[in-house]
């Protein structure tokens, strides 16, 4: 299985790194053809579109049998079911709005999972040329440099990522509001990026020591949870228990300490599974 997993990373990144290239393409356009989804900022463009098509067929040739779960997909229908079989999850632009506004924290995340564990997890911003990349037991690597988490394990020492939503729903507004209050006098610092699977690249290589999100979506996550510990960290539900891929909430650290410090300040939401 390792020789077989090592053919399919070398596959995957090709396919990745050509997906890039339609994203930096149309970066730039002022243009851009985008339609809504949950809400009126909540967007997908017709790159969204053409880079999940392109990899998933891309991969479907070389391994017809394996299974996806692509963010796309799932918008136009199809059921989020993930089983043993190998699964590659796929967010083809992670960071739409910003990709609208040609603001460069966009990225391609793909994970792929055998018996619902993550083997491979890859996030690639193909505008500033940043490729995250981790293989279960062989570390995390940006650019093919080895990455770590930072050494930090206190919140009050700890630069801290969390994201405003893209819901007009004012509960759960409010609560991002209620924990930006509770953790802004707490950490070094708060900032949101737009982009769930680079903010997790950003705990792993050390640029930020947590990161937190309610409501996102197995393809935000899968390929960050690999990554994440590969480069030492840890990652949990939002409630301290184990990640739930398909559970749409998540924290990530760079150490178990911040977690169990930041976990019980935290307001927390339910949302329903992918």
């Amino acid at each position: 299985m390792a020789e077989h997993l090592n053919e399919i990373y070398i596959s995957v990144l090709e396919l990745v790194n050509s997906g890039g290239k339609i994203i930096k393409e149309a970066f730039s356009s002022k243009h851009k053809n985008v339609t809504t989804k949950s809400s009126e900022i909540d967007f997908v463009t017709e790159t969204d579109q053409a880079v999940e098509k392109f990899l998933i067929d891309g991969l479907k040739e070389k391994y017809p049998n394996h299974r996806f779960i692509g963010e796309e997909g799932v918008a136009s229908g199809l059921k989020c079911q993930l089983t043993d079989e190998p699964t590659w999850i796929i967010d083809p632009i992670d960071g739409t709005m910003n990709f609208v506004h040609s603001f460069p924290n966009v990225c391609i995340s793909i994970a792929l999972l055998v018996n619902k564990v993550v083997e491979i997890g890859i996030i690639y911003n193909p505008v500033l040329d940043l490729q995250y990349t981790a293989r279960k037991g062989e570390g995390a690597f940006l650019n093919g440099n080895p990455i770590s988490v930072s050494p930090t394990t206190a919140l009050s020492d700890s630069l801290v990522i969390m994201e405003l939503g893209t819901t007009r729903d004012e509960e759960k507004r409010q609560l991002v509001r209620d924990n930006f209050n509770i953790l802004q006098t707490k950490c070094h610092g708060l900032r949101a990026l737009g982009s769930c699977a680079l903010n997790m690249a950003h705990v792993a290589s050390g640029g930020a020591d947590l990161y937190f999100e309610f409501g996102i979506h197995a393809w935000d996550i899968a390929a960050g949870d690999l990554i994440v510990r590969e480069a030492g960290g840890v990652v949990y539900d939002t409630e301290g228990g184990p990640l739930d891929i398909l559970g749409r909430r998540v924290i990530c650290a760079s150490s178990i300490e911040i977690i169990k410090e930041v976990i019980p300040l935290l307001k927390q939401m339910k949302n329903e599974r992918d």
